[in-house]
Formats: C-alpha cells, structure tokens, sequence
C-alpha cells in the first residue's frame, strides 16, 4: 500500500489551475460540471484512503475485530506509517463524516422551512411574498420548482429586468444548479484542498444562469443591468439562509463585465495548447491518479487482510 494511500489526500492541489482558469475561459456549463466531476471524484478517493488508514489506526485499539494475524511482523510491514498516520485518522474521518452529515441535515431542513413557507400560497412556478426585504431565489423540489421573489425586489426592477430575473432563476431550477453546489460544499467538507473549487462552481453556476436568462430573453444587457440592481439593493437579505438551494451571488461586477461582452463560445472540451486546457489535463492526470492510488490502497489493504486470516 506504502505511500499510494496518501496520495488522494493532496493530489487536489493538482485541480487549483482549472479552477481558476475555467471561471475565466471556459463555458459556465462546461466548467461547472468539469469542476463539480473533479472534486466529486476526488473526495470520493481522498475519504476512501482515510478509511484505509483509520483500518491501520482501529487495528492498534483495544480489542478491535480484526484477525490476530494483523500483528504478525510481516503483515504490519506492509502497512507503513502504521503508528501516526493510522491513529490520526480516526479522528479525521469523524470529522469528515460528521461535518457531511450536518451540511446534508441542514439542506435538508432549510427545503423542508422554504417549502412549508409557501404552503399557504397558489401552486404556481413563481411565488411573489408580500415583503419589504428585496430578495430572489429559487426553491427546487419534488414535485414542482419554484421561483420566489419579493414585491420589494420587483418594484425595483422594469418589467425587462423583472423577466430576465424570473429568466436567471429558472435556469437556476433547469440546471439542478443546487446538485453541483452540494456535491461541491460536500467535496469541499471531505477535502479542505478542494474548497477552490468549491468556489468556483458557486461562481460558474451564477454565469451559467447568467448566460441562459441572456440567451431567453435575447437582451445581455437587461440580464446586466437586473443583475446589478438586485445585488445592490439585496445586501443584508436572507439570502445566506438558502446557501443550500441556489449559488450565491458571487463577484457582481465580473459578471455584470462578462454580460456586457460577447457570449462565450460553447465549447465542450479546451485545447490542450492553451493554458486552459493544460490546466484541465494536470487536473485530469490529478483525478486518475487518485483513482489508480485509491484502488491501488484498496485491494491492497483487501490482500493484507486475506492473508491475515
């Protein structure tokens, strides 16, 4: 197994290029779901070889179920780094757990109030709330997606900017924006090398949305200039109560810059002869890699524990 079970623990550092660089030259669909596969991958890899090595760390405990060949001298051998690394990962994949556990709970529980919130409310795509406190977002759920948004915000906003706010959300809701920002937030829980990435999808999910309200309503500049208004006059909302549902903001006048520019090229993959795309190849190398070294760890591990029986 030797030092392979360590390497999805930081083969993440490999992913911070792309993510840096795909916010700015890639598609926001492509770079959203390229960023979101990465890191979902490797969290996946990186918890899978901390369980490998909590097995190292439980197996010095007492009165653990493991076999009593575990302390033969060759079998303990083959497991390096036995005495720190394993004792140390106990507490660290409890962590990871518990902290995956509680952010699943609270996206959870925060649909659950945004949904009972509108119970009493008609049963159409947009729920317009009678509030002084100008806020948009949008709600997905099980059996109908909805937008709601406050009369605070619309009386704000002209009735072109009004459609191209209705237009952002939906895409929002079309995109099952809210599955890429979970598996991001929970990547980033199991991995704190991965929270770059985490921050650029929350920013790559907003152009997303951006670029589809300018695509429906065929008027980049109204999406602009909606966008910057309601991010002006909703400082201070409940918004961050629904970090769960729907991406955050994100850096306002960049994507009020790109809006005002021509539409990206809707590329599928980068050229590899442009720093994009060596960044999305090292990412790429980085993710197989953890893949290889995490199975690698595991049928080792499943080896070790065959012949020690």
């Amino acid at each position: 197994m030797g030092v392979f079970v360590f390497l999805p623990l930081v083969l993440p550092l490999t992913a911070w290029p792309v993510a840096r660089l795909a916010e700015q030259h890639l598609h926001p669909r492509t770079a959203t779901r390229l960023l979101t596969a990465v890191a979902a991958v490797m969290a996946l890899c990186s918890t899978v070889c901390l369980a490998l090595v909590m097995v190292v760390g439980t197996a010095q405990l007492p009165g653990n179920p493991l076999p009593d060949g575990w302390s033969d001298p060759e079998v303990r051998a083959a497991v390096p780094y036995d005495e720190v690394a394993g004792k140390a990962a106990i507490p660290a994949l409890c962590v990871v757990l518990v902290a995956c556990g509680r952010a699943l709970w609270r996206h959870g529980r925060v649909r659950r109030r945004a949904h009972g919130a509108l119970a009493g409310l008609p049963g159409t795509s947009v729920a317009v709330l009678p509030d002084d406190i100008p806020y948009a977002y949008a709600l997905p759920g099980r059996r109908r997606d909805r937008v709601v948004v406050t009369t605070a915000l619309l009386d704000r906003l002209e009735p072109v900017e009004r459609r191209a706010l209705f237009a952002h959300e939906r895409a929002h809701l079309a995109g099952r924006h809210h599955r890429f920002l979970l598996a991001v937030r929970l990547a980033a829980l199991a991995n704190p090398f991965l929270r770059p990435l985490r921050t650029a999808v929350a920013y790559t999910a907003e152009r997303w949305a951006d670029e589809e309200a300018a695509r429906v309503t065929g008027n980049r500049r109204a999406v602009a200039t909606a966008i910057g208004k309601a991010a002006l006059v909703s400082r201070g909302t409940p918004l961050a109560t629904l970090a769960g549902l729907a991406a955050v903001p994100g850096p306002v006048p960049r994507r009020v810059a790109a809006l005002l520019g021509p539409a990206p090229a809707a590329r599928r993959r980068p050229s590899v002869f442009t720093s994009v795309g060596l960044a999305a190849w090292a990412a790429a190398a980085g993710t197989a890699a953890s893949v290889m070294s995490s199975a690698n760890a595991a049928v080792t591990m499943f080896l070790i524990f065959r012949a020690a029986f």
